[in-house]
């Protein structure tokens, strides 16, 4: 009598990945994962948002965003890794029914940021191809679940993810290249600000380090098999790696910002970003600011569906002992419908990605908190010693954003 074999889920077939692919080569999936999940439709709108605003002073909240990009993405990939645990379940060792608490933050955050980027590669294709943003959000949509349904989804997703990354520093370097950049007022005024504002802060590192946006290479790795403090050489790479990524993205999408504010132009508030390639190079600078957004959206919608779902295991459990991978299909199709299906109905993403960005950076202190009582703890991980400068550093981070929410919260009242 044969036996039918059961069908395959393709979103688990991670579980062949695991033993064909080196640590190496998931770590560097990771790290594309985190800094394009880290420069999406949200950091294009808020940097050029608040260059416009702020002008070189802008420059400081750039530099602030790097540094913690450091502190935060290393103590998160470290700590995660070690304890061969999600976040979620990391939380819930912290303190019982912690992780409920986190995975809803981070899953409800990364879903209003997922509308801002389905409607950022809607906006993308409609610069491009003078189609309804509504429409080529739902094209962009459909694509990224064709990659994530496809055999080896995860492996697809890295190399996606990579070809776009270069394309963006690619468009960046072009803009660069044809405009008059003020290096020297730039980098005067980045480390040395006549004007500071907390809100800007919060909200560039919010949506560049906040939210779901810190556990995306963590949690890949994790997906990926990479675990102990065996492994702890790959986790320092792919997160520098990451970090290096998205920091000259950050840099050269300021310059370029303030390239175009310095001469003189003042940016559509209704879509800043595209203002500055506008100004710079005319229509063909428009065109190439369709193909930078409509990447941006894709490798964002990406990295937010992947890490989200990874943090709502919890709705599954109790339904078999592969239940959260059996159901992830179901939870990455849900997600993305839903996220598409608001932007279609209420559209506006510029407003909703800047908002989030600044919501996620309230969300940053608590959970960088949590990882960092749990670094202490041996029964999370083990006989493993994390870095002093890490741990005082990653405290530094906490107070600094709680009390910058704090004075933006102040602000705003």
């Amino acid at each position: 009598m044969m036996v039918k074999q059961p069908k395959k889920n393709t979103l688990t077939s991670e579980i062949k990945i695991k033993k064909s692919r080196s640590p190496r080569s998931t770590a560097m999936g990771a790290a594309f994962l985190m800094a394009m999940a880290a420069v999406g439709p949200g950091f294009l709108t808020q940097t050029a948002t608040f260059t416009g605003q702020m002008g070189a002073n802008f420059g400081f909240a750039i530099l602030i965003c790097i540094i913690f990009d450091i502190i935060v993405q290393m103590n998160v990939w470290r700590i995660i890794v070690i304890s061969g645990r999600k976040a979620q379940a990391i939380a819930n060792e912290v303190f019982p029914g912690l992780g409920y608490v986190l995975s809803a933050l981070v899953a409800i955050g990364g879903l209003f940021f997922n509308i801002g980027n389905v409607g950022g590669a809607g906006l993308g294709l409609n610069v491009l191809f003078g189609i309804s943003p509504e429409n080529g959000a739902v094209i962009a949509a459909a694509l990224a679940l064709i990659i994530f349904i496809v055999k080896n989804a995860l492996v697809v997703m890295d190399r996606t993810v990579q070809v776009l990354a270069f394309v963006k520093v690619a468009i960046l370097v072009y803009i660069i290249f044809v405009m008059s950049v003020p290096y020297e007022t730039a980098l005067q005024h980045t480390f040395a600000p006549t004007k500071i504002d907390f809100y800007s802060i919060v909200t560039i590192v919010g949506g560049t380090v906040g939210g779901y946006i810190s556990f995306s290479g963590g949690h890949r790795l994790i997906e990926g098999g990479v675990r102990g403090k065996e492994n702890i050489k790959y986790v320092n790479e792919g997160a520098l790696t990451g970090i290096g990524i998205a920091s000259i993205i950050r840099v050269l999408l300021f310059l370029a910002g303030l390239s175009v504010v310095i001469a003189g132009y003042k940016l559509d508030p209704a879509n800043p970003a595209a203002s500055i390639f506008k100004y710079a190079a005319g229509n063909f600078g428009y065109k190439f600011f369709g193909i930078l957004l409509f990447t941006a959206g894709m490798t964002s919608i990406l990295g937010s569906t992947f890490t989200s779902t990874s943090f709502l295991d919890y709705a599954v459990k109790g339904k078999g002992v592969n239940s959260y991978e059996k159901y992830r299909k179901h939870l990455v199709i849900g997600f993305i419908l839903i996220s598409t299906l608001i932007f279609y109905f209420v559209g506006n993403p510029a407003k909703v990605l800047v908002f989030v960005g600044a919501a996620n950076g309230f969300v940053l202190p608590i959970s960088l908190t949590i990882l960092l009582l749990a670094s202490k703890s041996q029964r999370i991980i083990g006989s493993y010693k994390h870095p002093k400068w890490l741990t005082y550093s990653g405290w530094i981070v906490v107070l600094f954003m709680a009390y910058a929410s704090f004075k933006t919260i102040a602000g705003l009242l």
